[in-house]
Order: C-alpha cells, then sequence, then structure tokens
C-alpha cells in the first residue's frame, strides 16, 4: 500500500513579483508590485498545516538560497557580493530579478516522480525538471536535486533531461498518476512534440513541456507500459494555461479537466478508461459552465485533489474559487453529485496566486510506502514540532514587505543566507546550500 506524501515548497524570504513568467498570467499582471513574503510563507504553512490535518502526509522542502550570486557571477559581474548585486541593480535589474526569484516554492515543477510500486526495478525515482524554458527557473535544478537527495536519500535520482529548448521539462506539473483495481496509468501531458516540424503548437506562447521530455522520463523511470501521452491544446496555452495543472488535476480514479483541456480529448478517455475500467471518472467542465479564462483567473483546476484516510476525496481551492460564482457553481455540482468528492476547503494562497502558482503549483506528490516513508529526512517532515518551528523561523527572518529596488541590498543577501543556514541547523541538514560549502 501506499502512502502519498504531499511536498510543499516553503517560500522563501525574496519571494517578490517580477513578473518574470511569460504565458502566466497571474505572474506578467502583478509584476512590479509590492510583495508580502513573510505573509506569503505563513500562507504557505497554513495550507501545509490544513492538509496534514485532514490526515495526510506533509512535508517540505526547504527554499533555495537566493540571491543566487553564482548566476549573477555567472552573467559577468565581478567584485564581492555587494559590488555585483548593485552593478546589476544599475545595469540588469532582469538580471537581478532572475538570480532572486523564489520559484522554487511551485513543487510541482521541482520534478516527476515514478513510485517503487510502477517501476520496473521496484524502486521510486525521481528526475529533476530541466525548466529550460525560463531563465529565472532553468538556474534551479542543480539546488532542487540537491534538496530532493537530501529529502529521499532512498530514491533512484536520475540528472535532469538535456536543457536544449526542443526538450523541455517542467515536472511533476505535466504528469498524473492515475490508478484502479484495473492497474496504474501514468498520464504525461506535453505542448508540443519538437520532432514533428508540422505539429500543431502554441503561436503566442512558448509551450514548455516537450513530448521528447516526456517520453525519455517515463522510459529512465521504467514506467513505459503504464504511461499515456496526450497533446495539452495549443490554443488554451496561449490563453495561459502555461503547465496542465491549470487546466487539468487528477489522483486515483478521478480526472478534473476543462473540455478544452486536451488536443485529442475523446481518443485520450477512451484510452484511460480502457486502462482504469469502469471507475475511472472523469469530471470534464464546459465553456458554457466556465470559460478557459475564469479557469486561469480562479485557478480552479490548479486545486489540490487529496485522497483522504477514510477513502473519500477533498479538494483544497484557493479562496479565488468561492469568490467566483460560476466557479463555485461548478464544485458545489462535483461536491452534490455522486463522485468520489466528498468536501471542499478555501484557503486564501493570494500571495502565491498574484505570483502565479496555486495550491496544486506548491506541492510535489510522492507515493510511498510505509518503509520509504520512514526514510524521509526526518527534519522535512510536518510534525506538530516542525510546524511551530517553521512559524518561528518566518517571523524571524523574513521580510513583511519586498519591492524591486531591496533586491540590491547587501543587506538582504546576508539576512537571507544566515535565515537558510538557521533553517539547515533547526531541520538537521548540513551543508545544503553553496555559500555554505564555500565556507
Amino acid at each position: 500500500m501506499l502512502t502519498e506524501v504531499q511536498f510543499d515548497g516553503l517560500v522563501g524570504p525574496t519571494h517578490n513579483y517580477a513578473g518574470l513568467s511569460s504565458g502566466n498570467v497571474a505572474s506578467t499582471t502583478h509584476g512590479g508590485q509590492t510583495s508580502h513574503p513573510k505573509q506569503a510563507a505563513l500562507q504557505g504553512l497554513a495550507k501545509m498545516a490544513f492538509v496534514r490535518d485532514l490526515g495526510v502526509e506533509q512535508a517540505f522542502l526547504p527554499p533555495l538560497e537566493r540571491p543566487d550570486m553564482a548566476a549573477l557571477r555567472a552573467a559577468g559581474f565581478q567584485g564581492d557580493d555587494a559590488a555585483c548585486l548593485s552593478a546589476a541593480a544599475e545595469t540588469a535589474p532582469h538580471l537581478l530579478a532572475r538570480a532572486s526569484s523564489a520559484s522554487s516554492m511551485w513543487t510541482a515543477n521541482a520534478a516527476t516522480i515514478a513510485p517503487s510500486a510502477d517501476t520496473a526495478d521496484g524502486r521510486l525515482h525521481v528526475t529533476p525538471a530541466n525548466l529550460v524554458s525560463k531563465a529565472h527557473r532553468a538556474i534551479e535544478p542543480p539546488q532542487t536535486a540537491a534538496s530532493l537527495r537530501a529529502a529521499m536519500p532512498f530514491a533512484v535520482h536520475h540528472a535532469p533531461v538535456s536543457a536544449r529548448p526542443e526538450l523541455g521539462d517542467e515536472g511533476a506539473a505535466n504528469h498524473t498518476r492515475l490508478y484502479s483495481p484495473e492497474g496504474v496509468t501514468h498520464l504525461f501531458v506535453f505542448g508540443a512534440d519538437f520532432d514533428d516540424p508540422h505539429g500543431p503548437r502554441p503561436e503566442r506562447f512558448v509551450a514548455r513541456q516537450s513530448a521528447a521530455a516526456s517520453a525519455k522520463i517515463a522510459a529512465d523511470h521504467g514506467i513505459e507500459q503504464a504511461t499515456v501521452f496526450a497533446q495539452q491544446h495549443p490554443d488554451v496555452i496561449d490563453a495561459g494555461v502555461f503547465h496542465n495543472d491549470v487546466i487539468s488535476v487528477g489522483t486515483g480514479n478521478v480526472l478534473l479537466m476543462h473540455e478544452a483541456a486536451f488536443l485529442h480529448t475523446a481518443p485520450l478517455l477512451d484510452e484511460l478508461q480502457a486502462r482504469l475500467g469502469d471507475t475511472f471518472t472523469p469530471l470534464i467542465v464546459s465553456s458554457d459552465a466556465l470559460s478557459v479564462d475564469e479557469a486561469v483567473r480562479t485557478y480552479l483546476f490548479n486545486s489540490q485533489l487529496l485522497e483522504l484516510p477514510d477513502g473519500g476525496m477533498a479538494l483544497i481551492c484557493p479562496d479565488d474559487v468561492r469568490q467566483h460564482d460560476r466557479a463555485a457553481a461548478v464544485v458545489n455540482d462535483w461536491i452534490a453529485a455522486d463522485t468520489p468528492l466528498r468536501a471542499v476547503h478555501y484557503l486564501d494562497l493570494r500571495e502565491s496566486m498574484h505570483n502565479g502558482g496555486g495550491p496544486a503549483c506548491l506541492r510535489l506528490r510522492v507515493p510511498m510506502t510505509a518503509a520509504e516513508l520512514e526514510q524521509v529526512h526526518p527534519g522535512l517532515r510536518l510534525t506538530d514540532e516542525r510546524l511551530a518551528d517553521l512559524r518561528d523561523w518566518v517571523q524571524a527572518w523574513y521580510p513583511d514587505t519586498l519591492d524591486a529596488g531591496d533586491l540590491a541590498d547587501p543587506a538582504l543577501l546576508t539576512l537571507c543566507q544566515d535565515a537558510l543556514d538557521d533553517l539547515t541547523q533547526r531541520c538537521g541538514l548540513s551543508n545544503l546550500y553553496p555559500f555554505q560549502q564555500d565556507r
């Protein structure tokens, strides 16, 4: 029997609204506004606590080191840290924003996971996403990989797929594990098949997930026989659906989706039905009930779909869904109907939402055996004591507000490094960050 552990990303001290993610409507809309790092981190911790109180196993991954001084030096800035920050702020503020991004908080993009119950060698497999489509995220994989190895030392840890544009991989945001008494299916959703020069692809925004990257991960993980590939509809990518988890979410035998999510919907559903049997439950939202634009603005499909210990399912929605009459009506219909969904819970994640990520973005799902769960790094499992400790840590270190001009302040860099040093000591992690290794 497997237990699905929710690994949430702990929001970092440099949480800011730089608007770096083209194709992500919320990110670009709020670019340049004042952010609230302390509030963002506390909102994230509140969601973790709520999920854990539902009886779901909850863990977390620590923030990455930001500002990333190695990235600034690789861009040609020289001198001590203060000189690098000052020069970047004056001549290339976009590079400083890139090096200061706290987007690792969205661990749905951290990696793709295949549990040991599904793989050919009977071991849990992890492939960190290369995130090559966005420069501010493409610097994440080395540190993310180190955090994943520290969290799950028992797993098989693969290198990211080669960081070429035609091999873009955005992690679990484009991967869904479905299962029923009939078997297990891994649904990989890609934005474009770059090996097909005449194949359909979006025109306005880049397709971040490639078919080739998805296929390589499935092969590396030894799950090819349990894999279904589907193409995200190019039109919804151009409408702001930058990842599949903005238009579809699933677990177990349930798949919540908008009717416009996929390029070839009918054959996809037929194949899933054939593999998963009669208990497979697709809950499809029509454009008449909720437009794609409304789905993007409310992040309805970026809600967190959870299987509960009693066998039912719960949906964790951003409060934006509750405040939108048509989106809320869709959820109410799901709960009222004869479906596995039993409850909906609305949480305030405004800071994350304004930067382009909802409840599902904030978590990486890792199905584990009981023996594997016992091997997860104990400092990263969310107990009562750890939750209280993390709240105290955030209150002690995080700035209340952050503007673009603050990123050049050497005092912010010192604060972030001291905060991460403190966090690793509290959690029993040693030399996790480059600045610690350099000392």
